[in-house]
Formats: C-alpha cells, sequence, structure tokens
C-alpha cells in the first residue's frame, strides 16, 4: 500500500506543475487573473485528480490517526483548490466538451461527497463547500454558452470597424500596428476566460478556496504536532500525500485569490458598488439558455398527443425548476462576491482619508491637468473594449497594460529581423524574376497540370544554385539562410492567402522537397555537391537537372498506371517544377549558355529566389491584417499575437517592399505566382 501512497503523491504532483505553470505564465504575461493555459479540465485531468483523491473515496483501510485524518481531509482542500482553479478553463470549450466534462466532474465529485460522508463527518465543511463549487461549475457552463454569442456580436461588430480605418491596398506599417492593438484589445476583453474570471461566480468560487485553505491550515497548525501519528496501510508515504497537497492547496490558492479581485479591471464608481449590492439582480444570460430550452419543443416524435402533452409539461416544470435554481445559486455567488469588493472598498478608504490627511499638513499647488496624448489614444481604443454589461467601463490602467503587452510583443519581435533575407531582397530589386521562372515556350511533359504555389520554384532554384561547384561556401550558406528565413514568411502567406487543395498539395511538396535540400543538400536522393560525374559546365549541370527530372517524370507516369500515392506525386511535382525551370533557363540563354559561368548562373538564379520571394511578401500587410481575425472566439487571443510577432519581425520588409512599384493586380490576384508570372510575361519586351 505504501507503493500506492507515493502513487497518489506522484498524482497531486502532477496537479500541482500546471497549477504553477498557470502562475508563471500570468506572471510573464501581465494577467494577474492567472488564464487557465496548462491546468485544464479534461479526461487526462480529472484522470490525474480521480487518482490524487484516492485517500478520501478509500473504504477499505480504517485511518484513524491524526496524520492519516488530516491527509483525507488535506486531500478535500486540494480538490476544493483545483476545482477553483480550473473553473476558468469552461470558457475555452465549446458545447460538447463543456457537457462532457462538467458531467464527468460532477460524477467525480458526488461519487467522492458520498464516501466522505459516510467515511469522515468531521468532513462536512468542505462537503459543502465541493457542493457549492459544483454547482458553480454548472452555473457557470450555462452562462458561458450565452455569454459567447454576446461577445461574438459585440467582436464582429468591432472588426467591422477596424476594417474601415485599414487600407488592404496599402497600408503602413503605423496603420498595421493600429490594426493589430484594435483586434488585441477585443482579443483580451472578449476573451471567454477573461469574462468568465469578471463574473461573481469565479469571485465566490476564490472566496470558498481561500475559506479552504485557512481550515486546512488550522488542521495542519494541530497536525504538526503529531506529525508521526500515523498507522494506516499507506505506512509513511501518508505523510508524503500529507506534504504534497498541502503545498498545492497553499499554490493553488494564489490564482483564486487574485480573481477575487477581478472586478478592479474596471471603474470603480458609486454606481458600479451599487450594482453589485444589488445582489438579487440576475442578468439575463445566466438564465438565457434555459430560457431558450423550456421554450423549445421536445426533439423526439410521439404517435400520442397525450404523451407528448404530459412530457411536453415535465420538462417546462424541469427547466422552470432549474430556472429558479440558477438564479438562486447566482444569487448566492453574487452575497460571497460582496466580501472581497468590501474589503477593496476598507482599503480604498483608508487611503483616502490618508490622502486628506497630507493635504491637510502639506502645502498644495493647483496643477492644471491637460489630456495627454496617450489618454487620446486609450480613448479611441476604448470602442473595441467588449464587455458583456453596457453600462460597465474598463479601467484606463488596464487598457493601458493591454495595450501595452501588445506593443511590447511587436517591439520584441523587431528585434528577431531576418537580416539574411533583407540582404537577398536588398541586393536585387524589382520583380522582373517572377516572369523569368517559367515561360510558355517550355511545353508540359505531363497531362496533369499542377498548380504553382511561391515556395516550389524557390526551392528548386535554390537547389540548381547550391549545385553549381566554383562558388565560395560563404556564398552557398548565405543563400541558403536566406531561403530558409524566407520560406518562414511564405509559408504564413501560403497557409493565408493560398488555401485550396491543389495548393495546399504543392506546398507539402515544396516543404519536403526543401528539407531534404537544406538539411541532406539532395535533391529527389541525388547530391547536389555531385549530381553526376563528368558534369562541369554551367549548362551541363543545367542540362543534367532537366533530363533527370524528365526521365524521373516519364518513370513516375508509368507507374502511375498502376496506381498513384503520396510519394509519387512528391516526386511527380518536384521533377515537374524541376524540368519547367531548367528548361525555361536554357531558352532564356537561347545559344549564349555554354559561355555562362557558374558565378553567372549563381547571380542570376539568387536574383530570380530574391524576386519571387519579395513578391510573395508583397502580400504580408494583408496576411497580418487577415490573422488579426478568427471567427473561433477562443483562438483570436493566439492569433492576434502571431500577427503582432509577423508584424514585429517583418517590419522592415514591409517598408522597403512599399517602395517598389507593384505590377497591374488586383488585391485578389496578388497572392498567386501565377497571376504575376503572367502579368510580368505580357509587361516584357
Amino acid at each position: 500500500m505504501m507503493l500506492i501512497g507515493i502513487y497518489i503523491a506522484i498524482a497531486s504532483l502532477f496537479c500541482i506543475l500546471p497549477m504553477v505553470a498557470d502562475l508563471l505564465h500570468g506572471f510573464k504575461t501581465k494577467k494577474l487573473w492567472f488564464p487557465c493555459k496548462y491546468f485544464t479540465l479534461n479526461a487526462a485531468s480529472l484522470t490525474v485528480i480521480a487518482v490524487a483523491m484516492k485517500l478520501p473515496m478509500d473504504f477499505s483501510n480504517s485511518m484513524p490517526h491524526v496524520v492519516d485524518q488530516a491527509a483525507r481531509l488535506g486531500s478535500m482542500a486540494f480538490m476544493c483548490t483545483m476545482m477553483a482553479n480550473l473553473l476558468p478553463s469552461l470558457a475555452t470549450m465549446d458545447s460538447k466538451e463543456l457537457l462532457t466534462n462538467i458531467v464527468a466532474l460532477a460524477i467525480l465529485v458526488i461519487t467522492l461527497l458520498v464516501n466522505v460522508s459516510i467515511q469522515i463527518v468531521t468532513a462536512i465543511f468542505y462537503v459543502a463547500m465541493l457542493l457549492a463549487l459544483l454547482m458553480i461549475h454548472t452555473c457557470s457552463a450555462l452562462m458561458i454558452l450565452k455569454s459567447k454569442e454576446i461577445l461574438d456580436h459585440k467582436y464582429k461588430a468591432g472588426h467591422e470597424t477596424a476594417l474601415k480605418d485599414l487600407e488592404l491596398q496599402q497600408p503602413t506599417v503605423e496603420k498595421l500596428k493600429l490594426h493589430v492593438s484594435n483586434h488585441w484589445i477585443m482579443a483580451e476583453t472578449g476573451s471567454p476566460q477573461f469574462m468568465i474570471v469578471s463574473s461573481a461566480t469565479t469571485s465566490a468560487s476564490g472566496v470558498i478556496c481561500v475559506s479552504s485553505t485557512l481550515l486546512h491550515g488550522i488542521i495542519m497548525l494541530y497536525t504538526t504536532q503529531h506529525m508521526m501519528d500515523y498507522g494506516s496501510e499507506y505506512k509513511g508515504s501518508v505523510l508524503v500525500i500529507l506534504i504534497t497537497q498541502f503545498t498545492g492547496v497553499i499554490l493553488g490558492t494564489v490564482a483564486p485569490l487574485s480573481r477575487c479581485f477581478a472586478f478592479l479591471s474596471f471603474k470603480v464608481s458609486i454606481k458600479q458598488i451599487w450594482k453589485h449590492i444589488k445582489v438579487f439582480k440576475v442578468e439575463s444570460y445566466y438564465t438565457q439558455k434555459l430560457s431558450y430550452w423550456k421554450q423549445s419543443s421536445v426533439p423526439f416524435k410521439f404517435s400520442s398527443r397525450g404523451f407528448k402533452i404530459v412530457i411536453q409539461d415535465l420538462k417546462v416544470f424541469i427547466l422552470s425548476f432549474c430556472i429558479g435554481f440558477q438564479k438562486m445559486v447566482v444569487v448566492a455567488c453574487n452575497m460571497i462576491a460582496l466580501i472581497p469588493i468590501f474589503i477593496v472598498l476598507g482599503i480604498l478608504c483608508c487611503l483616502q482619508c490618508w490622502k486628506r490627511l497630507k493635504v491637510m499638513f502639506c502645502a498644495s499647488n493647483n496643477v492644471l491637468v491637460e489630456i495627454s496624448p496617450q489618454q487620446q489614444h486609450n480613448k479611441a481604443l476604448s470602442q473595441y473594449v467588449l464587455l458583456l454589461q453596457d453600462d460597465m467601463e474598463l479601467a484606463e490602467r488596464k487598457l493601458r497594460s493591454i495595450s501595452k503587452y501588445v506593443n511590447q510583443l511587436i517591439q520584441k519581435a523587431e528585434k528577431q529581423q531576418p537580416n539574411s533575407l533583407m540582404k537577398l531582397l536588398e541586393e536585387y530589386s524589382g520583380f522582373e524574376g517572377v516572369g523569368k521562372y517559367d515561360v510558355q515556350q517550355v511545353l508540359p511533359l505531363l497531362e496533369q497540370k499542377y498548380v504553382d504555389c511561391w515556395s516550389l520554384p524557390i526551392v528548386t532554384l535554390t537547389a540548381i544554385a547550391i549545385s553549381l561547384p566554383n562558388i565560395q561556401n560563404h556564398m552557398v550558406d548565405r543563400l541558403l539562410r536566406s531561403v530558409s528565413e524566407g520560406l518562414t514568411y511564405v509559408k504564413h502567406v501560403e497557409e493565408t492567402l493560398n488555401v485550396t487543395d491543389e495548393y495546399v498539395s504543392s506546398q507539402k511538396v515544396a516543404r519536403t522537397l526543401w528539407l531534404e535540400v537544406e538539411v541532406y543538400h539532395k535533391w529527389l536522393g541525388y547530391k547536389l555537391s555531385n549530381p553526376a560525374q563528368q558534369v562541369n559546365t554551367a549548362n551541363e549541370i543545367v542540362q543534367w537537372f532537366s533530363d533527370t527530372a524528365k526521365n524521373m517524370l516519364t518513370e513516375v507516369e508509368s507507374k502511375n498506371m498502376k496506381g498513384s500515392d503520396d510519394n509519387s506525386v512528391y516526386m511527380s511535382a518536384s521533377a515537374n517544377s524541376m524540368y519547367r525551370l531548367t528548361q525555361t533557363i536554357l531558352v532564356s540563354y537561347h545559344d549564349n549558355i555554354e559561355q555562362v559561368s557558374h558565378e553567372e548562373l549563381f547571380v542570376q538564379l539568387s536574383s530570380m529566389i530574391s524576386n519571387i520571394l519579395a513578391a510573395c511578401l508583397t502580400n504580408l500587410p494583408q496576411v497580418i491584417a487577415m490573422k488579426c481575425h478568427t471567427s473561433v472566439i477562443e483562438k483570436r487571443e493566439a492569433s492576434v499575437q502571431t500577427a503582432a510577432q509577423l508584424l514585429g519581425e517583418t517590419m522592415q520588409i514591409v517598408n522597403s517592399l512599399q517602395d517598389r512599384e507593384l505590377p497591374s493586380l488586383n488585391l485578389d490576384e496578388l497572392p498567386f505566382i501565377d497571376k504575376w508570372r503572367d502579368c510580368l510575361l505580357h509587361l516584357s519586351p
């Protein structure tokens, strides 16, 4: 049994670690309401929690000694702490996940309560607390469903306003910064987790958690005098469980305690305080989902009309009771939530009295207060604040904190500029290379036509360039670094703007091929350092690649008669790209290819790579703007954070590319390389 005790302690430790990780994440991101990122309610966490609760659910062992009883009660306190920590994670789930996890949690808690009620009469306080926390979780789950709809509706209106302020044709870096900042405000204030943390239910759960911790602290003070008084079959492991779970209770109380004061994120006024005091007022979103279910018809067909009436009346009766019970739970939470409000009011009154005393005894000067540019900026940002209740207003310090964080995120990303890529783009100006990588004179070898994505010709051109002998190693390494950095941003463009199946297929081919080229310096199994024996001149190397690609296409085509697979698609698309590129090079040089040196061809290939990268990256402003917006409410924060990171890293690239003259393409044509090629081919003499 001692090994089982160690197993319980390890399970408890696995619950503590993600709670601590959430604490560290909250401090790092300056979100002192500590969102749930690591410790969330799911099948895995419920399984570990069930193991950690083994002691109070153990019928088979009598545990009459002091440490044994303290460990059992400690497990109950630990469960209260974990439930209080898990509450905001409900907001990250959809309706099906919410139902599944709430039912699973209810089964676990009710089983625990029944077992404890039978065995430990002294645990009545913990039983009441756990039951209250379970009701709060259920109440919050019902509130979340409707609250998300309200926030989503407000977000759509804010997004439309933000789009009007942004010129998508050629948005400047400053406008992009403002666009990212506006969407960050919406993502942060409209976060489902921030919404539930700001509610009375979370505040009440925090008060219950703190009460549980204080009670357990009193028990531990008594237990410290009898630390060796244990006699169950768990032996010394029960002491390990007690200490581990007590540590979890102390560390786990920080987040729920901090969330009790989440109302300080909003402006504190007499009107708001009076609103909190009106505890019997229940907002409609707490019961709106239940009311909707009550008014809807039963989703089953019955042959008997009388039976259908009975079922409908029974449903109305049950849901009416649930609505009443929901209101009762919310009112109770409103009452409990007054405790931290009155504590803060007491502190504020003391501070106000101290300030008045200082004014009485110290000389004071009249100071003219002017509206600073920062205040004007905050006022402009306030229109993007999303709150459940229209009569609430976010505190200016909170708005400043949110705005400051995203600005710091952009500034931090600015220090991670892709220097090698920028040098390559600066070295070769213009977009002419986009019209030279593929020409109409090259006849297709395949009946199946592969669409061109941005990355595949870049990778293919790079493979040819690094295969050229007599090129200095540092030039090859610099080209590889530049292309590697460039493909990172090309991927953002392709995943955002080229999302059809045929483009996605070509993008997968390009990524697989780039892995082979960059890591192994191979192209479809052939070493690029020496692709073939007795191949020395630039003409011979290009011709060898062309012939090899042609032979490979013929071979793959014959195999495809028996059925194609992923590997044959990869081989065929890669070989087709190589064939068309090498043939284009041979056609463009005509009979002068024999006189072309390795260095000249390397420069020509580098120029084409640079021009294609530049053309692709002109879409970055559009990508950044699109990444700011996502229809999934749970993913908005991460999406805007990605946009901010991308903006910071590519700020100089965006500025430099805006100085280049774009071809006469529509906005919806700019993301496609074939549109660029066709346009530039018509412009060329």
